[in-house]
């Protein structure tokens, strides 16, 4: 069996490692238990860079700087999506109408007001962490957004008839490796932020559930963007309960 960590980091990722030969759909599927494990190596990355902004900048310029770095290193992969999934649930009236719209690149005015609030939700979120010295629970934001994504293409079918990037994604979410990736980002959770981080993990995974539920009722069940707007909720999400009860 082939490792399969290169293909999540360089997906999630502007990091690029080595994959030798045509990566399979098989491939990029299992690739999805290596999820948390990327998230948690960037939660560590912004915790290392959190240490030394806030040694030369005061919290708002810091949490600025953390937050440009935050799209730099996903290549702003899951605000893409953010953006075609709320273009296509605020233009269309049926899921066909809707995955339609998704699928046009251009950004429309409801994708564009959701990234202006995610944006600035994250960064006043990302501001008050700084400010509250809680620089150990940035682990916790990409690490539990990543498992997001490994349970929900557990719980959704995949929407497009045709295919696409996402249904290989959905169908690389067996029960094995949802159990694996919940497992360590469970203890993650636990050793990074305690109760805290278990009470956050909780909450996402509701949250992860009611989304999919909600994606089943609009759009017949998730997308490749679906799977990005759902990352950039579960990061505000997790940001917005640190600062709320953090670690």
């Amino acid at each position: 069996m082939k490792f399969t960590f290169p293909l999540a980091l360089t997906f999630l990722t502007v990091f690029p490692w080595p994959w030798s030969g045509e990566a399979s759909a098989e491939d990029l599927g299992r690739s999805l238990f290596w999820y948390p494990w990327v998230g948690a190596l960037l939660g560590l990355l912004y915790w290392g860079a959190g240490i030394l902004l806030v040694r030369f900048f005061l919290p708002p310029a810091a949490a600025a700087l953390l937050l440009l770095l935050t799209v730099l290193l996903t290549r702003g992969l899951h605000l893409d999506g953010l953006a075609d999934t709320v273009d296509g649930l605020g233009g269309g009236h049926t899921p066909e109408k809707r995955l339609a719209i998704m699928k046009d690149s251009r950004l429309g005015a409801f994708g564009g007001i959701s990234l202006v609030l995610v944006l600035l939700l994250k960064f006043a979120f990302l501001q008050a962490i700084l400010s509250l010295a809680l620089l150990p629970s940035l682990v916790l934001f990409p690490l539990i957004s990543r498992w997001g994504l490994v349970l929900l293409a557990g719980l959704a079918p995949y929407a497009r008839p045709g295919g696409g990037l996402g249904q290989a994604v959905t169908a690389g979410a067996t029960r094995p490796v949802i159990a694996g990736a919940t497992a360590f980002t469970l203890v993650v959770s636990f050793v990074v932020g305690r109760f805290s981080g278990l009470i956050i993990f909780g909450l996402a995974g509701l949250a992860v559930w009611g989304l999919s539920r909600f994606f089943r009722r609009t759009l017949g069940g998730v997308t490749g963007d679906v799977y990005g707007a759902v990352g950039e909720i579960l990061e505000t999400l997790v940001l917005g309960s640190i600062v709320l009860w953090g670690p």
